[in-house]
């Protein structure tokens, strides 16, 4: 497995990371302990280290499961966690915080969850604005220096707020959504990245599954799966989306590769620094996400997925609320 820096601060991941979110939550069928603790394990055997959770999946299920996956191992491993969005017990969505009591609150309860004493990688989950970035990541940054946390990240900011938290400490990661049908990033974002020297991690690569073409029609999802409540996912926005997906599937038959690895190729081949984290909670999956890293897409490629999924492509916004994003 090759591994890239990620930033420029000296933090090393694997090429492919894994989202851990639907071990936990959101998606249907979470739950199968078991499955998604051997899905974590066989990550490490192919040389995956990379991990991705936060304290509202689940709510705070996730981070449990994932630190019980690692124990032993945790050497072997990079955790990045969360935190920042209100999360009831019960799963009620209840606002951002950013204070800096609530981060220091927040860090501790997460170390005790995962069962480490040091998070890798510590994103803002969503970007307080009701707090100063800079209060904010003034916070995270004397968790770096109490040891506690090695690196900082921040999810979903915005290109003003990410140079303003950079300027009161290096900001080593920037994740946010993009895949062939979410290239807003490519406008403004990846640049600022590239600018500061700051990674960026891709999370839903494969469009929350959309993009694999397992997904024929909005019943193959359960009632209990969010899904069901994206706007990309209901009425006339599926149909228009799922003409994107057939042309995927077209290109990746001609390759002799599934849609998942077309997408995911496509993202990598954005540059050494964006890494995705494609999640899954299955070892079927997992292995089929790991061949991606084996596909070449060549120029003219390229070019035929920039004219079949150009920027602004997919039908419907990407949260029901959109608010809390790019903040």
């Amino acid at each position: 497995m090759e591994r890239v820096d990620l930033g420029k601060q000296g933090l090393k991941v694997s090429r492919l990371g894994l989202g851990c979110m639907g071990m936990s939550d959101f998606y249907s069928g979470a739950g199968d302990e078991q499955e998604s603790i051997s899905t974590i394990h066989l990550a490490l055997e192919r040389g995956l280290d990379f991990f991705d959770t936060a304290d509202i999946y689940g709510p705070h299920k996730n981070e449990i499961l994932v630190g019980k996956a690692l124990r032993g191992q945790r050497k072997k491993a990079v955790i990045a966690t969360k935190f920042g969005v209100l999360r009831d017990p019960d799963g009620t969505f209840k606002g951002v915080c950013g204070r800096p009591e609530y981060v220091r609150k927040c860090c501790d309860a997460s170390l005790q969850r995962l069962g480490t004493d040091v998070i890798d990688l510590y994103y803002q989950h969503r970007v307080d604005p009701q707090v100063p970035v800079e209060e904010t990541v003034g916070a995270m940054a004397d968790l770096v220096k109490a040891g506690k946390v090695r690196y900082l990240g921040l999810s979903e900011a915005a290109p003003e707020t990410l140079r303003r938290a950079h300027a009161v400490h290096p900001i080593t990661a920037l994740q946010t959504e993009y895949s062939l049908w979410s290239r807003e990033p490519e406008s403004e974002i990846l640049p600022v990245c590239e600018e500061l020297g700051i990674g960026f991690v891709a999370y839903s690569p494969l469009g929350r599954g959309f993009l694999t073409g397992q997904i024929k029609k909005p019943e193959d999802l359960p009632e209990d799966d969010y899904r069901r409540r994206s706007p990309r996912f209901q009425g006339e926005n599926f149909e228009k989306n799922l003409q994107l997906v057939k042309k995927v599937e077209i290109l990746a038959r001609g390759k002799k590769i599934t849609p998942a690895q077309l997408a995911i190729a496509w993202v990598m081949a954005r540059g050494g620094h964006v890494v995705p984290i494609p999640g899954t909670k299955n070892r079927t999956r997992l292995e089929e996400n790991l061949q991606a890293l084996e596909v070449h897409l060549t120029g003219q490629e390229m070019d035929t997925l920039d004219h079949i999924a150009p920027h602004g492509v997919a039908a419907g916004s990407r949260y029901l609320d959109m608010s809390a994003v790019n903040r």
